[in-house]
Parts: C-alpha cells; sequence; structure tokens
C-alpha cells in the first residue's frame, strides 16, 4: 500500500469495500458460501465432504469461477501491459452489472458465478511482474501486516511499510456491513440445516391453549358452594 500514490490506494480501498459487499450479498444468497473468500469456501467443503458429500460441489463451484477469474485477470494484464488497470476494473464492471441483472431476475446460481469470477478478477488490478501486491478480496495478510506495524510502534520502531493495512480491512469490513443490509429476502441457494433461510421473517407464536370458562355461581350460593354442588351434581344424561 505504502508504494502506492493516494489516488491508488483510495482505489484500493474501493476495491476492498466493494469486495466486501459483493461477498456478504453472495453469503446471503447462497445461504453460507462466500464469493471472495475462498479460505471460507475450502473450509466448508472439507466439512461437507465428511457430513453432506453432495453439498460440495456449491463450495467447489465458487472456487472455479474464482479461479477462472484470477486465470483470466492475469493473462489479459500481461496482453494489456501499462492500462491493464482500465481494462480489469471495466471488465469487473461488466461482470457485477450482469450478475446484478441475473439475481434481480431470480437466477442467484448465476450470479455467484459471475460474481465470484468477478472477484477473482479483481485481484489482477495491483500487479506488478506478474505477482499481486495488493489482495483486494482476502485480509488476512492485511491484518498480519497491520498487526505487525501495531508491534513495531509499541516498540518505538515504526515500520512505514506497514502502513494503509488496517484501513484496507476496515474497507472491506463497511462493504460487507453494506452487502448485510440489502434486501431483506432475496432466493436462497442453500437453507440452512434448520430448514428456515436466515432473514425469513419469524412465524408468530401460537396462540393459548382456550381454557373453558366455570359457568357462573348460581343466585344465593357461594362460590365454595357453588364448586361443591357442581362436584355432586349427576353427569348428563345422553340419549
Amino acid at each position: 500500500m505504502h508504494r502506492y500514490d493516494p489516488a491508488r490506494q483510495r482505489l484500493a480501498l474501493g476495491l476492498a469495500g466493494l469486495a466486501g459487499l459483493v461477498d456478504a450479498t453472495g453469503f446471503v444468497v447462497a445461504g453460507g458460501y462466500f464469493t471472495s473468500f475462498m479460505s471460507g469456501n475450502t473450509t466448508r467443503m472439507g466439512v461437507e465432504l465428511v457430513e453432506r458429500p453432495a453439498l460440495a460441489l456449491a463450495p467447489l463451484g465458487l472456487i472455479g469461477c474464482f479461479l477462472i477469474g484470477v486465470i483470466g485477470g492475469a493473462m489479459i494484464g500481461r496482453r494489456s501491459e501499462g492500462r491493464h488497470k482500465r481494462v480489469l476494473l471495466g471488465l469487473v464492471a461488466a461482470l457485477l452489472a450482469a450478475a446484478a441483472g441475473l439475481l434481480a431476475a431470480g437466477l442467484p446460481m448465476p450470479f455467484l458465478a459471475l460474481s465470484a469470477a468477478a472477484m477473482g478478477l479483481s485481484n489482477n488490478v495491483f500487479a506488478k511482474a506478474g505477482e499481486v501486491t495488493v489482495g483486494v478480496t482476502y485480509m488476512t495478510g492485511a491484518l498480519v501486516r497491520f498487526g505487525q506495524g501495531l508491534a513495531a510502534r509499541l516498540s518505538g520502531q515504526p515500520l512505514p511499510s506497514t502502513r494503509g493495512y488496517g484501513l484496507l480491512w476496515s474497507a472491506l469490513a463497511c462493504g460487507a456491513a453494506a452487502g448485510g443490509c440489502g434486501p431483506a429476502a432475496p432466493p436462497r441457494v442453500r437453507p440452512p440445516p434448520g430448514g428456515r433461510p436466515p432473514g425469513a421473517p419469524v412465524p408468530p407464536p401460537p396462540p393459548p391453549p382456550h381454557w373453558p370458562r366455570p359457568d357462573p355461581p348460581e343466585r344465593g350460593l357461594s362460590p365454595a358452594r357453588h364448586r361443591a354442588s357442581a362436584s355432586r351434581s349427576p353427569p348428563a344424561r345422553r340419549g
């Protein structure tokens, strides 16, 4: 981050916020899977392979779409040297616009596929000599650099190379919060094991049981005598 000028730093923060928004939206739509956080999808895939093998295809497919985006972005970046940022940003915008249209049309699976591919492609925006210099969709490394910077400051030996990574993580967190404030009930791909999808309205509680009201006491009898007379009264005859 510290190697780039303020304009490119703002671009990185914007892409991180966009990744958080898309990832949170995909998480809600897919019922617990991610469109940019492939470590989480890998963990979910491992768990599903043990518990419910058929469901492991969902995170595996998202990982494949993300990888296709990374490969395609790297190849495009090599062929458009010097203007690769503009080309890649245009492709990311086009893919996300198409994904949003598909989601609005009630097609969540194509939305997830295009979103994952767009997130993989966006990681090539900040690349030099074929290597990513700033990851905009994964923040574990950014948090490590941020923690190392804090430790250096506490030791009285600040590291300029660790500046900006805390802001990068914050941008992704803010984008995820914005994505969580999206539509209340978008289409779900995989409801949770409990049956009710996340965000669905909670059904009202059942009405209380109806207990029969006791007959009013006869005139001239106290409540205690009325209960006693009711217990001694013979049952009603049938027929």
